[in-house]
């Protein structure tokens, strides 16, 4: 009775959608470009570079990042040219989110959609919400200025990791056949993030998780890790500031880029709308090899449309 029991809770766990790609910078029709300007909301950047000294430039630089303006309902983001604004202390399945882009983005309840008086789409996710997507919303910002706001930087967190195990990883291997496969990567980079990637033993009360073979021990790594509301615009320079580290002598063989978005925004990449459900996942990574190829991993849950 108790397996049947434990069976029917694991058919009840969220499915997850994971996409994997492998190309080139230098390939004219990668498409690394499209992928990251499309994801739109961004709270969360790691950079990771393996066996080398110093931090990683172009992350710890927080000027470089803009400033957030947070507003009683809004976290708006406000450079020249660039306005983008997410609902602040929301939850995209229970409250009425606002999300500000050259487009208005409204995901919210029943009530709120019938007072509206506007026509949008039933909700995918969420019986009793609805998705209006509106026209060009450059007339609001000055509408905001109004509205008491404090102005906030992204945080920038600096870790240096020693004796770290690293996987092996060959470029030209991404689904991992005759080294680390696409899951068990993802779940070593989740793992360095919470500094519980040392050699466990088997008696260890804080964690057994052990290194995906093949493995390398590496003397220091270097994680850098931005948090705020980032810019696709900003990501895609980091992006481009770290293939450029593979022209220092000394470089490694490859480095990890990961980005995660706002578990309560009402989309995710494009215009899909997102939902939450269990724990309102979108997220990708990139891993950048010294021959200027890549991987690229894109990751949502349950209440989401397959990464593009």
């Amino acid at each position: 009775i108790q397996t049947s029991a434990m069976f029917s809770e694991l058919q009840k766990c969220p499915r997850n959608v994971l996409v994997c790609e492998r190309s080139s910078f230098m390939n004219e029709k990668s498409r690394h470009d499209k992928h990251v300007s499309q994801h739109y909301f961004n709270y969360k950047v790691s950079a990771r570079r393996y066996g080398c000294d110093g931090g990683v430039s172009g992350v710890e630089e927080t000027g470089g990042w803009g400033w957030m303006g947070a507003l009683t309902a809004l976290c708006v983001l406000c450079d020249p040219g660039r306005f983008y604004a997410l609902s602040y202390k929301t939850r995209i399945d229970q409250d009425d989110v606002v999300a500000l882009l050259p487009l208005l983005i409204l995901s919210v309840v029943k009530d709120t959609y019938e007072q509206l008086g506007l026509e949008g789409r039933p909700s995918q996710y969420y019986g009793s919400s609805a998705l209006l997507v509106g026209t060009e919303a450059w007339s609001l910002p000055p509408c905001l200025s109004r509205y008491p706001w404090k102005e906030l930087q992204a945080s920038v967190d600096t870790q240096t990791l020693r004796d770290l195990p690293c996987p092996v990883l060959h470029g030209d291997d991404l689904r991992g056949e005759t080294a680390c496969e696409p899951h068990a990567f993802l779940e070593w980079l989740g793992a360095v993030a919470f500094v519980i990637c040392s050699e466990n033993e088997a008696t260890s009360f804080l964690s057994t998780y052990e290194c995906p073979e093949p493995r390398t021990l590496v003397d220091q790594a270097v994680l850098c890790t931005v948090t705020g509301l980032l810019l696709p615009e900003d990501i895609h320079s980091l992006l481009e500031e770290l293939r450029r580290y593979f022209d220092q002598p000394k470089s490694s063989s490859w480095l990890s880029l990961v980005v995660h978005g706002f578990a309560d925004s009402p989309i995710s990449w494009g215009m899909a709308e997102h939902g939450f459900h269990k724990g309102g996942e979108n997220f990708y990574s990139f891993v950048l090899f010294k021959n200027q190829d890549y991987w690229l991993h894109m990751g949502t849950g349950a209440n989401d449309g397959c990464p593009p």
